[in-house]
C-alpha cells in the first residue's frame, strides 16, 4: 500500500543532485532532518532543514562520530507503524516517525584509492551511514531508503505518481538495493584488512563485485551475462575499448586468458587465443614477426580468435592483421595509422590494455553453493631445481626455450603439450583426459603448419608422462629437448627412450595442471 512520507532524513557523502530531491521533499512539504556537511548544504540551498542534534536534543560528540546514532533516529525509522505497542511507545517517548532515509556513504573505497594514511583511512569507514540505511531497509513496510542518486529520478516520479506517497514495491526495490549497498560496502572493509594483514584464507571470506556492464550474451546466447569489477585500488578494469561490439562473456574469458600469458612476458610479444587456450604464442623477433609466427602456429584455430600484443599496434601490423577475421585486438595503444585501417572492420573490438595490470595474488571459481580459491601460479619453474636425466645436458640456449615451452604450458587446459622452436609455438595439444592424446594432437598441428620447425623442436608438458608412449610420439616427430615435472614411477622408461634417441630431458619438479 502507498506510505505517505511526513519526514526525511538526508546524510550524504556524495551530495551531487541534492537540488532535484530537496523540490520535490518541498513539494510534497515534507520535513527535513540532516547534520554536518549535508545540514549545511541544504540551508546553503536556500530549503528548511531541523539539524539532527536539535531533532534528538543531543549534541554530536567525538568529532562527529556519533551523531545520528541515537534512539530518537533510530526509533522513528524501525518503529512498526501498524504495531500498537510500538504506537504507544513512541507517543509515550514524544518520537516522530521518520518515513525516509537517503544515504550514502563516507567514501571509503575511493579513500583507501587516493591515499596510504591509515589515520584517514580509519576516519572514512562509515558507521552511522551503514547504520541508518540497514535499519531503514529492514522496515521497508513503513521507510523509503534511497542509497543512490541514480534513484532520485525514480523516486520524484514515484512522489509524483502516488501523491507524496511510495508503493510497497518500490520500498522492497529500494530495500534490496540498501541490503546490497550495505554488503558491498562492509565486503570492501573486510577484504582490505585481510590484505594489509596478508590474510589469504580468512575464515569468512566475502567477495564484492561493483557492475560494469551487461554483456552481449553469455558463453551462449541464450545465457544472459554480466561483469564485475573487484578491485580495492582500482575504480575502472583498465581495459580501454575504442572501438567494435559489445563484448560476450566468451569474449572477455578469451581476454583474461590472454593477458594473463602476456603479464608473463619479459620480452614483446603475441598471443592468439581461441576458447580460452592460445593457439599461437611467439616472443620470436620484431612485434609483427611475433604475430606472423603466432598465427602461424595454427591459423586454422586462430580464426574468429582473439589476438593480445603487449606492443603498440603499428599501420604495417595492422594491415597483417586485417587480412585475418579476429574479433577482439588487445595492444598497448593503436597508433592513428593503424586505427584508421581498422576503422574498415565495423565489428572488430580494439581494447588498448596500456593500463591494465594483474594486482590479484589469488583466484576464484564457483559452482553451485560452494567456491574454490588458491594462489596464483606464479613460477614456470627454479632453475636452480632442474634435473637434467638424460647422457646429453641441455645448453644455456635449450633452457631458455624449455621455459618459454613450459610457460606456455601454464596456460593451456590440462592436459598440455606444447612444441615449440626459436620461442614460437608450433603445436599445442590442449584439453585432453590422456595426455598421449594431447602429444599427438600437438604433432599433428605442428606437422601440417610447421612441418620443417619440427626438427629441433621443444617440447614441454605439464605433468609427467605416465607412460612412455607420449614421449616416443615427441622424439619420432623430431623433438630434441623434452621439459617435464617428472615424478612419474616409469621415468626412467622415459629417461631411457630419451637417452637412445639422443634427446635431451630436463626434470622441472613443478607441475602445471589448468582446468
Amino acid at each position: 500500500m502507498p506510505l505517505k512520507i511526513k519526514n526525511a532524513l538526508i546524510s550524504l557523502s556524495d551530495k551531487n543532485e541534492l537540488d532535484k530531491l530537496l523540490k520535490i521533499l518541498q513539494k510534497f512539504k515534507i520535513n527535513i532532518i540532516s547534520s554536518g556537511g549535508t545540514f549545511r548544504e541544504i540551508k546553503k540551498l536556500g530549503y528548511k532543514c531541523t539539524e539532527v542534534s536539535e531533532f534528538t536534543k543531543f549534541k554530536e560528540m567525538l568529532d562527529g562520530r556519533v551523531k545520528t546514532l541515537h534512539p530518537k533516529i533510530h526509533a522513528g525509522i524501525l518503529s512498526k507503524r501498524a504495531d500498537k505497542k510500538h504506537r504507544r511507545e513512541m507517543r509515550k517517548t514524544r518520537f516522530q516517525y521518520i518515513d525516509l532515509v537517503v544515504v550514502n556513504f563516507y567514501p571509503f573505497q575511493e579513500t583507501i584509492q587516493k591515499t596510504k594514511n591509515f589515520k584517514k583511512i580509519i576516519e572514512n569507514i562509515d558507521i552511522g551511514g551503514p547504520t541508518l540505511v540497514r535499519a531503514a531497509a529492514k522496515n521497508f513496510s513503513d521507510v523509503t531508503v534511497i542509497t543512490d542518486k541514480k534513484d532520485y529520478k525514480k523516486f520524484i516520479d514515484e512522489l509524483n505518481k502516488n501523491n507524496g506517497s511510495t508503493s510497497l514495491k518500490f520500498r522492497q526495490e529500494m530495500s534490496c538495493k540498501a541490503f546490497s549497498l550495505t554488503a558491498y560496502y562492509d565486503s570492501v572493509l573486510s577484504n582490505w584488512f585481510n590484505k594489509r594483514l596478508d590474510i589469504l584464507f580468512p575464515e569468512k571470506k566475502t567477495i564484492f563485485g561493483n557492475k560494469i556492464s551487461e554483456l552481449r550474451y553469455g558463453e551462449n546466447p541464450h545465457q544472459k551475462s554480466s561483469v564485475y569489477l573487484n578491485d580495492l585500488f582500482k575504480p575502472e578494469m583498465g581495459l580501454k575499448k575504442i572501438k567494435g561490439k559489445a563484448l560476450s562473456y566468451n569474449n572477455f574469458n578469451d581476454i583474461y586468458t590472454g593477458l594473463e600469458i602476456l603479464n608473463s612476458f619479459k620480452k614483446k610479444g603475441t598471443v592468439i587465443i581461441k576458447h580460452a587456450n592460445p593457439s599461437g604464442v611467439s616472443l620470436n623477433g620484431t612485434p609483427i614477426e611475433t604475430f606472423k609466427e603466432s598465427y602461424l602456429s595454427d591459423p586454422v584455430s586462430a580464426f574468429g580468435g582473439i589476438v593480445a600484443c603487449n606492443f603498440k599496434i603499428s599501420e604495417s601490423i595492422a594491415k597483417e592483421m586485417t587480412k585475418i577475421f579476429f574479433e577482439v585486438i588487445l595492444a598497448r595503444s593503436f597508433d592513428s595509422k593503424a586505427l584508421k585501417i581498422f576503422e574498415k572492420k565495423k565489428n572488430l573490438i580494439l581494447i588498448d590494455i596500456s593500463k591494465f595490470k594483474i594486482s590479484k595474488n589469488y583466484e576464484i571459481r564457483s559452482f553451485n553453493n560452494a567456491f574454490l580459491m588458491q594462489e596464483k601460479n606464479k613460477i614456470i619453474f627454479n632453475r636452480k631445481n632442474l634435473k637434467f636425466v638424460t647422457n646429453l645436458k641441455p645448453s644455456k640456449k635449450d633452457i631458455a626455450q624449455a621455459e618459454f615451452a613450459f610457460n606456455v604450458c601454464k596456460y593451456v587446459k590440462s592436459n598440455s603439450i606444447v612444441i615449440s622452436n626459436s620461442f614460437s609455438t608450433i603445436g599445442i595439444g590442449a584439453g585432453q583426459p590422456s595426455r598421449v592424446d594431447s602429444c599427438e594432437i600437438a604433432v599433428k598441428k605442428a606437422k601440417k603448419f610447421q612441418k620443417k620447425k619440427l626438427k629441433n623442436s621443444v617440447a614441454a608438458s605439464d605433468a609427467f608422462f605416465p607412460f612412455p608412449d607420449g614421449v616416443k610420439n615427441l622424439i619420432k616427430a623430431g623433438v630434441k629437448v623434452i621439459v617435464q615435472p617428472g615424478g612419474s614411477i616409469r621415468d626412467s622408461e622415459a629417461i631411457k627412450l630419451a637417452n637412445k634417441s639422443k634427446v635431451k630431458m630436463i626434470f622441472t619438479g613443478v607441475r602445471h595442471f589448468y582446468h
